[in-house]
């Protein structure tokens, strides 16, 4: 019994119900197929160097995104204290595992993005794109840390937080909670 299969447009029949066997051609026709095989390697690879390079981009911009709201925090009532100065590095420097030399070039950076910047929301979109919630709510901690490092806060710097947390979907509930663990652990360190 003959059966008739379809295969798209073409037709096939066979005896036993399947379709004739490929033929395989080892002469011009498959150098071509290994060229095509070899440049999707190759552009498989040159996507994934630039899908790096795009990573890395997207990391460098969040850093000083970050970096630029931690100086916003610092300095948003006057100009950055030595102890703001050296928690800013110290902070920088665990959070993104950098040297000494990497770090001033981040703060500088920052602090011209900073300068530069209108409001909040050039910040925080980015950091909205490159970062997971964990991520945008290890920023705000990171402000947090910031604000009360000389141990008090005042309301600008309170201020500028819960605008960044609100930009950034941090629910009000876990802003407090951050707010409240840094405050906890600034008064336990100021009563030792």
């Amino acid at each position: 019994m003959s059966q008739t299969l379809n295969f798209g447009k073409q037709r096939c029949a066979g005896s036993d119900g399947l379709p004739p066997p490929a033929k395989f051609n080892f002469g011009e026709e498959n150098g071509r197929q290994k060229m095509f095989a070899l440049g999707s390697f190759k552009t498989f690879l040159s996507n994934r160097r630039a899908d790096s390079v795009g990573l890395n981009q997207m990391e460098a911009k969040s850093r000083v995104a970050t970096a630029a709201l931690l100086v916003r925090v610092a300095t948003v009532d006057s100009d950055m204290s030595e102890v703001r100065s050296k928690l800013l590095r110290r902070i920088l420097m665990s959070s993104f595992g950098l040297d000494d030399s990497s770090v001033t070039v981040l703060i500088e950076n920052a602090c011209a993005a900073e300068r530069s910047a209108i409001d909040l929301y050039q910040f925080t979109r980015l950091l909205n794109e490159a970062l997971d919630d964990n991520g945008r709510h290890q920023v705000i901690q990171m402000m947090w840390e910031m604000a009360y490092v000389e141990g008090r806060l005042n309301g600008f710097e309170a201020n500028v937080i819960w605008r960044t947390a609100d930009l950034l979907g941090v629910p009000s509930r876990q802003r407090v909670e951050i707010r409240q663990q840094i405050a906890a652990g600034r008064s336990i360190l100021a009563s030792s």
